[in-house]
């Protein structure tokens, strides 16, 4: 399973929550500094405990704000 994690940090922090990210690398596949609404993108890969466990891990980062989590799901449009 994959999902997208979207984090928001505190302003001038975004190097030093992905430095921290980059430690992290357990179910961590790739980090993305982005431009829009998040500072950070990081897309995971594990079952549904370990991202669930990643993105409360997250939430102890002092520096980060807000995180939304979006989780892969199949679809069968039947085409």
């Amino acid at each position: 399973m994959r999902a997208l994690c979207l984090i928001t940090v505190k302003p001038g922090k975004v190097d030093s929550v992905v430095d921290i990210l980059k430690k992290k690398r357990k179910i961590i596949k790739q980090i993305m500094v982005v431009a829009g609404r998040a500072d950070i993108s990081v897309l995971l890969q594990g079952n549904i405990d370990e991202i669930n466990h990643m993105v409360i891990d997250f939430k102890k980062i002092k520096d980060i704000v807000t995180t939304e989590t979006l989780i892969e799901v199949e679809v069968n449009m039947g085409w």
